[in-house]
């Protein structure tokens, strides 16, 4: 890798910290001269404009597309639209794929169809399958027209998967070589490619109907020689293919077990039908954690954090709505005990404590299971298993924080019978935080639903709800 192609992590902050100078810049000396009162003011004007404009976008065409991507998302939507301007239309296609699905929404709505048409035939037939739902519909069967029989092929294909299936992320762009071949030739044949394709670390090896026979390593094609048929070095056992239909998540988990770089795709019949590769996983991983981290807190799709005010609240006002009546069951629950709240105020300083504890634990207990869940480890069977071992847990951590906190209320308050209370009411709620975080995941997998959807709203608001009416019941029996 040469000194320009080298790139740190932190460089794409100092790029967006230039690209945020330039554009202050711009405004600040376009507002100056728009002030200014000289002879041929327009003129002026116009040069610096264009001086201005032709410093952004030549730093703009020295940034890579992930990192003009990653400043889009940064701006604001006035900002995002002047620089997304800039950008040469080549490159259009490969930086609508790298941005988020918001601010890609963003960047369509102000692009005419024929620049959408263009952005899209710059792809490839798996990349354009990934746009294709955000585009408009007479803008994909122009592109679809202009492809060749393969191509329409292959976008057919590629658009007929569901999202979170290896159809969905596989690419068609791969190298198949033949067994009853030297490896001389195959070396002649890589040589007529002006690249390989990325993350090219193995051959497959075909017959003529396209079926897999075995994997030629580029390490075995190497070391090897040249003489030597493909049949004699190719490894035929233990080859680690996905069908189209195969789930993703389940693909991930081969790829890390197995620290895989790229495997075959293949058909019912065997036919190598295309490949997957480890970028392909990396960016499904990456897509599937911001899913479940925006799923946890009730949030329904990724929001561009400079989105308009209405969008912003059609995103959350569901989980929100779910929120208040939660909320107002649990204030109705405490009205319900007013009176020995009245009677006994140190309810009132402790029951937070209660409901608060029993929230965290709970939300521990639903992460564990969740991330399970999504890795595969838990099955509908294993569930009696897990609400026994959570239970024992928030047994244990009841007794312990709940004995510790028992002694502090005796202590501040001088009542034994208080601190009891206190201990009893921690580990009950524990138990009840422990027994929703096992089952409200296993029941919304159950019912077909996602279940890092909305979790911890659900969970705080059981373990608020059930944390005051245990505690001031258990006060009102036991201390009135």
């Amino acid at each position: 890798m040469t000194q320009e192609e080298e790139r740190h992590p932190d460089d794409v902050q100092q790029h967006l910290r230039e690209v945020q100078e330039l554009l202050s810049r711009h405004k600040l000396v376009e507002n100056l001269v728009h002030r200014q009162d000289m002879p041929r003011h327009d003129l002026v004007e116009n040069l610096v404009h264009k001086q201005h404009l032709a410093e952004l976008q030549a730093r703009l065409d020295e940034l890579h597309s992930a990192d003009i991507a990653y400043i889009l998302e940064a701006l604001p939507l006035d900002e995002r639209l002047f620089v997304w301007d800039l950008v040469k239309a080549e490159r259009d296609g490969e930086i609508l794929l790298e941005v988020s699905d918001a601010v890609r929404e963003s960047l369509i709505e102000m692009m005419d169809p024929h620049e959408l048409k263009a952005a899209a035939e710059s792809l490839d037939a798996d990349e354009l399958a990934d746009l294709a739902p955000d585009l408009p519909p007479e803008v994909i069967q122009d592109v679809f027209q202009s492809l060749d029989s393969e191509g329409r092929e292959q976008l057919r294909a590629a658009m007929s998967y569901p999202e979170d299936s290896v159809g969905a992320l596989m690419d068609f762009d791969m190298v198949t070589v033949r067994e009853d071949v030297t490896l001389e030739v195959v070396l002649r044949y890589l040589r007529r490619f002006d690249e390989l394709p990325d993350h090219t670390d193995k051959l497959f090896v075909v017959d003529r109907e396209e079926h897999l026979q075995g994997i030629l390593s580029l390490e075995s094609l190497l070391i090897n020689d040249p003489d030597l048929e493909v049949s004699e070095v190719m490894r035929r056992e233990i080859i680690i293919s996905f069908q189209p239909d195969d789930d993703a998540d389940e693909a991930a988990q081969a790829f890390e077990r197995y620290d895989l770089i790229s495997a075959p795709v293949v058909d019912g019949e065997k036919r190598v039908i295309g490949r997957l590769t480890v970028a392909d996983v990396v960016d499904f991983i990456r897509e599937e954690s911001e899913h479940e981290i925006l799923a946890h807190a009730g949030l329904r799709e990724e929001e561009d954090i400079f989105a308009s005010v209405w969008d912003s609240v059609k995103n959350r006002w569901a989980w929100l709505a779910v929120n208040l009546v939660t909320a107002f069951i649990a204030s109705r629950v405490i009205g319900a005990f007013e009176g020995s709240i009245e009677k006994l105020v140190a309810l009132a300083a402790l029951m937070p404590i209660v409901a608060g504890i029993g929230g965290n634990s709970g939300n521990q207990t639903i992460t564990m299971i969740v991330r399970a869940i999504a890795m595969g480890q838990v099955a509908q069977d294993a569930r009696n298993r897990l609400l026994k071992k959570e239970l024992g847990v928030a047994l244990i951590n009841g007794l312990v924080w709940g004995s510790l906190l028992g002694v502090l209320a005796w202590w501040l308050y001088d009542s034994a019978s208080l601190g009891l209370v206190m201990t009893a009411a921690m580990t009950l709620n524990l138990l009840l935080a422990a027994t929703a975080g096992v089952l409200i995941p296993m029941i919304r997998i159950r019912l077909g639903a996602d279940p890092a959807i909305g979790s911890s709203v659900m969970i705080t608001a059981l373990t608020d709800s059930g944390g005051f009416f245990i505690f001031l019941g258990l006060a009102t029996l036991f201390l009135l």
